[in-house]
């Protein structure tokens, strides 16, 4: 299978996890930003999308 493009290995789904919904997040950006598995995030409504943010007490 041919590697895909940088722009198609970006586009995710939305699941459904009982009552709430999930997007995956490409591990490159998880690692470039020191993100890891159960931390706090801030999610945000904002004109044409989200904004997802690092959670700090």
């Amino acid at each position: 299978m041919p590697n895909k493009s940088f722009k198609e290995r970006n586009i995710r789904k939305i699941t459904k996890n009982g009552t709430s919904h999930s997007v995956s997040i490409p591990v490159e950006f998880l690692k470039q930003l020191g993100w890891k598995e159960r931390q706090k995030v801030v999610v945000k409504k904002i004109r044409g999308g989200v904004q997802i943010k690092d959670w700090k007490k």
